[in-house]
This record gives structure tokens, C-alpha cells and sequence, in this order.
């Protein structure tokens, strides 16, 4: 069957994010089913998707849904419209079967569905939507699939995804060549899975939460092929890039070996790690550490169910930088737990992270089938009528957001590695002209005074 894969996203700030799920959906099904790749990202004239619908002539679409939202409270943006936009666009055209998919869509799968009027939906790990083209090309009534949900089915998660795990990645496709010329950043992914309990987090949702470790020498050609195919910088998509320290290394050592040159970054916990493990990652081309540090307050860190202390950010971070890496943390107040106490604990000790940079979030975006959800609705900070669709957060009942934002900028005090959410548009303005002038990776290093 010929299928159409599109990625919706076309949120860039602080800036474009390469449709790595589409890679593997296509390593799924490629053996089998011709496939077109067409990124929402990627629409110069405005009419590639027509364009695609009309000269591929797909029998099944599938729609790849990422992000939901911003998940920034002081800058709420849903993308829900757009997407109800884009699925109208697409019915007006053809009445093929449509797919949904994506972290975004196993999150809300049932309202999406009867949102979006889809035909078939896939909870988890795109490679099931093989299992769905197998059914559909034997013309037969789809028999239940594990993960794969249609408008009368219940949505129940499903096992982590058992089969083969493949990505098919081609340097020639028109949305490769889009990523190169904005940063030139390429992602990768080694492993899939989070072992963490954060109450707020939908990784074991979406990946599940027993850690699948993909080979090391494989990933480590993949970054290869990334660095050949003109990546001038890779991302590492994992959770958290050292929830297994042995699989890291290894990694690491396996980008040595491949030969990749191009430096990288990753997502890091604070977790205690061996001492020379961040000098072996920055050895490996390692440039950018970021680390979830969400708070520096013990009781804030314990309720949000957090694998580490405020001890162990301050030792992560002194051994990243000690290694010469640039490091940036992410702190998320007025989640459960937080006062005025515990918010001025955070602030006074933020001032102990050197050379680093800082990016600072109040309220909790709230989802569905997250320990989060069920203390909000205990708290009765949400109902059963609440549309969790458009952006919902948390907020702490001790202290009010707006008290939170003017502490937070009251320490700021204008400084430049102090960044109030993502940095707003400004801070995407002025990465989307550095990129252009050549530079690439995040860039959040030269915010750092």
C-alpha cells in the first residue's frame, strides 16, 4: 500500500525540531509499502502536502502528532486548531484512511480521534502502523491490534513495541535538506523507555518504562551517517541520555569509533555518576549538557518524585563543567509541594550554579494518565468536564504563579543566561539569525557571562 507520512508539527521555537518518529515508521514499513515523507515544516510554496496527496496517490495517510502544546504557562499556545485545519485539508482532498500517530496523539488519543474524525489511531511506537497496513491490505475487518485504536475501540496502552526497530534515513528527502540549512542539527535516539517516576512526565506513556537499549556500534554508524549527510551537530532524543550510565559510555565511545567529529548534545538527569564519566562523553565530541534539575529544594524534588537530590545537581554540575562542557538546567516551579519557602530555597541557591545557563518555568502542564492529573483532580484543580486538549497547569495552592514569576525575575535581574520559559520569540528571532549566518547546535552557550 503507498503511504503518505506527515509530520504536523511546525512549532520551531526556540527552533526546528528533524521528525525523527517518521524514520522509524518508515523502517516499519518500508520492506512492504512505498512511502512519501512530507514535513508541515517544510511548505515553502504552501502546497507541498496537495502537491504529495496529488502526485503519490497514497491509500492510507498517516498524520504524525508531536507536540500538543507549548507546555509553557507563560506562554500558552495549543496547536489543536491547526491540526483540525490540517485534517480538513487532507479530507478535502482524499478519503484514504487516515492514521494518527505521534507522542502527542498517545496522550489524548480519544478525544483526538473524535476530534480529528481519524479511522485508525496508534497509541505508543509508530512501527505498529506495519501491523495495521498488513490488515488493511488483506482487505479483511481489522482484528484488535495491541496499540492500534479506532472511533469505537477503547484506548488502552499497550506493551512496549516487540518488534524490530529500525530507522530509515535519507539524506536525498527535501525536509533533510530544510534542518541542515537552520542549525544544521540532526537527532538521534539510543535507547527507548524511562525507568523515572516524575509525576508529571509521559515518557512511560509513550515509550514505556522498562529501558530498551538499541546496539551502541549501530547507533554510532547512524550518528556517521548524520555527520555524511551534512549534520553539523546531533541531538540525543532519549529522556534522559544516562538513565543507564553503562549504555552511554558505550555509546560514546562507539561515536569515537564510528568516527563522528561533529559535537553533540543530550538530555541529562543529575544523577550521581562516576567521576570521570562526563570528561569520557566530552572526549566522544559531548558539548552540550541539559540537565532536568526542576528544583533545588529537597521537599519540592521528593513530591515531584524526582531520582535525585539538591546535592546531586551541584556534583553533576561541577563535574560537567570541570569536563569543559556547556551546561544548561531546567527549573520547573510551582508544582506540588512549592511555597514561598521552598521557591526562595531554589532562587538562593541557583546562584551557586556557575557558567551555566538557565531556563525557568512556572506551572506544570497537566496530562492525562500522569500521577499529576490524579492529584489535580483530588485537589479539584481540574474535573471530569476539563478539556486537557488546550494547555491545563498546575499550579501550587501555598503560592501564586504571578508572586512566582516576579521572584524569579526580581533574581534575574536582567542577566542574559536567565531565560523566563524558552525565551519567547525574541530568543527564537535571534537563533533563527545566528543559524543562518552559519552557526549551529542550541546555541544557549553564548548566553552564559
Amino acid at each position: 500500500m503507498r503511504v503518505l507520512l506527515v509530520s504536523a508539527n511546525t512549532h520551531t521555537r526556540p527552533y526546528p525540531v528533524y521528525p525523527l518518529g517518521l524514520d522509524y515508521v518508515a523502517g516499519a514499513i518500508a520492506e512492504r509499502h512505498p512511502f512519501c515523507i512530507v514535513d508541515m515544516n517544510v511548505q515553502e510554496d504552501g502546497k507541498s502536502l496537495a502537491k504529495a496527496i496529488e502526485g503519490f496517490g497514497p491509500e492510507v495517510i498517516g498524520l504524525s502528532i508531536r507536540n500538543v502544546d507549548t507546555t509553557d504557562s507563560t506562554h500558552p499556545d495549543g496547536f489543536f486548531s491547526k491540526y483540525k485545519g490540517l485534517v480538513g485539508a487532507i479530507r478535502a482532498q482524499t478519503a484514504v484512511p487516515l492514521v494518527l500517530g505521534g507522542s502527542g496523539f498517545a496522550i489524548f488519543p480519544e478525544p483526538m480521534m473524535r476530534e480529528l474524525g481519524a479511522d485508525y489511531g496508534i497509541i505508543g511506537e509508530g512501527e505498529r502502523l506495519s501491523l495495521l497496513l498488513d490488515a488493511l491490505e488483506r482487505r479483511e475487518d481489522v482484528p484488535p491490534i495491541p496499540g492500534i485504536v479506532t472511533q469505537r475501540s477503547a484506548a488502552v496502552v499497550p506493551p512496549p513495541w516487540s518488534g524490530k526497530i529500525t530507522r530509515r534515513f535519507d539524506a536525498c528527502l527535501p525536509h533533510v535538506a530544510f534542518y541542515l540549512k537552520r542549525g544544521g542539527m540532526l537527532n538521534l535516539q539510543t535507547k527507548r523507555g524511562c525507568g523515572f517516576h516524575c509525576i508529571y512526565c509521559t515518557y512511560p506513556l509513550i515509550e514505556g518504562r522498562s529501558l530498551r537499549l538499541f546496539d551502541p556500534e549501530e547507533v554510532g554508524q547512524t550518528a556517521r551517517e548524520l555527520q555524511e549527510a551534512g549534520a553539523r551537530y546531533i541531538f540525543v532524543t532519549d529522556a534522559a541520555f544516562n538513565s543507564s550510565g553503562s549504555h552511554s559510555l558505550a555509546v560514546a565511545k562507539a561515536f569515537k569509533k564510528a568516527g563522528v567529529s561533529i559535537p553533540w548534545g543530550a538530555f541529562f538527569a543529575p544523577v550521581s555518576m562516576d567521576r570521570d564519566y562526563f570528561r569520557i562523553l566530552a572526549d566522544a565530541g559531548l558539548r552540550h549538557v541539559e540537565f532536568g534539575s526542576e528544583s533545588l529544594s529537597d521537599p519540592v524534588l521528593k513530591a515531584y518524585r524526582k531520582p535525585f537530590r539538591a546535592e546531586n545537581v551541584f556534583e553533576a554540575h561541577a563535574a560537567a563543567v570541570e569536563a569543559g562542557l556547556h551546561v544548561a538546567h531546567y527549573f520547573l516551579f510551582g508544582g506540588p509541594g512549592e511555597n514561598s519557602d521552598t521557591v526562595n530555597e531554589t532562587l538562593e541557591r541557583i546562584e551557586q550554579l556557575a557558567k551555566c545557563a538557565l531556563f525557568l518555568f512556572c506551572g506544570m502542564r497537566i496530562y492525562p494518565q500522569t500521577e499529576l492529573n490524579n492529584l489535580s483532580r483530588h485537589e479539584r484543580q481540574v474535573d471530569d468536564t476539563r478539556n486537557l486538549l488546550e494547555p491545563v497547569f498546575y499550579h501550587s495552592s501555598r503560592i501564586g504563579s504571578e508572586e512566582i514569576l516576579a521572584r524569579v525575575r526580581q533574581q534575574a535581574n536582567g542577566r542574559s543566561n536567565w531565560l523566563i520559559g524558552d525565551g519567547g520569540e525574541p530568543a527564537a528571532h535571534i537563533l533563527s539569525r545566528m543559524h543562518a549566518r552559519g552557526h549551529s547546535g542550541p546555541l544557549w552557550e553564548y548566553l552564559i557571562r
